[in-house]
């Protein structure tokens, strides 16, 4: 593991949250890791109280474990659970989709087909980490789309719970498989583009089985159904 950068003197249980958070979601803290309130005090540069409610905070998110006699830990993806967040996100992913259908507009359109034209690029270049960041701000602007407070707040808390077992599934992936992943996201703009509802939730649906079934392959777990 890494150690991490001290915090600024603004530092607050929130800033803590917020490191610890996205050292989890960029793999700087792996699946299982320990998370030790003291070392991570000294690293930070901050008491242990802001280091406990940071971490309170993360397993309500479901991105820590705490076990008794065996502290916090990085929380590790089981079957059940990948299974049932990607069940939920499917649901969720369509009422977004409908949602953003609605409010469809020419500027929409030409903003993620311009996100899709940079994901193909960048998964031609074999750019994974780019490609991973335009994905995370193709949804994120569909969520804006959807103009949904409380379905956006959700979404991309259930997406955050795999984010970084999705960007590790992405990493494995060879060079036609990347664009195709890249593509799938054109076929995506496609579906919202057209009248058809039906048609624009069940290719959101099916943008999340195959990402569930690529992260279930990454991590040998029984494939999602």
């Amino acid at each position: 593991m890494r150690p991490l950068n001290p915090l600024p003197d603004r530092s607050v249980a929130d800033a803590v949250a917020g490191r610890l958070r996205e050292a989890i979601n960029t793999g700087d803290y792996a699946p299982g890791d320990r998370l030790v309130e003291r070392t991570l005090a000294g690293q930070l540069a901050v008491s242990h109280i802001p280091i406990r409610e940071a971490l309170t905070r993360l397993q309500e998110e479901g991105l820590v474990v705490r076990l008794p006699r065996r502290g916090a830990r990085v929380a590790e993806l089981s079957p059940t659970l990948l299974e049932e967040i990607s069940s939920v996100r499917a649901v969720l992913e369509g009422l977004v989709a409908r949602r953003v259908q609605q409010r469809w507009t020419a500027a929409a359109e030409s903003e993620l087909r311009g996100l899709v034209a940079e994901m193909v690029a960048a998964a031609d270049r074999a750019d994974v980490t780019a490609l991973l960041a335009l994905d995370r701000r193709f949804h994120e602007r569909l969520w804006q789309l959807a103009e949904h407070s409380i379905l956006l707040e959700v979404v991309a808390q259930l997406r955050g719970r795999i984010a970084r077992f999705l960007a590790a599934a992405t990493r494995l992936l060879e060079s036609d498989d990347l664009r195709a992943h890249a593509e799938s996201h054109r076929q995506l703009v496609d579906a919202l583009a057209s009248a058809d509802g039906r048609a624009a939730q069940r290719a959101m649906r099916r943008h999340v089985e195959i990402a569930a079934r690529r992260i279930a392959r990454a991590e040998g777990i029984e494939a999602i159904r």
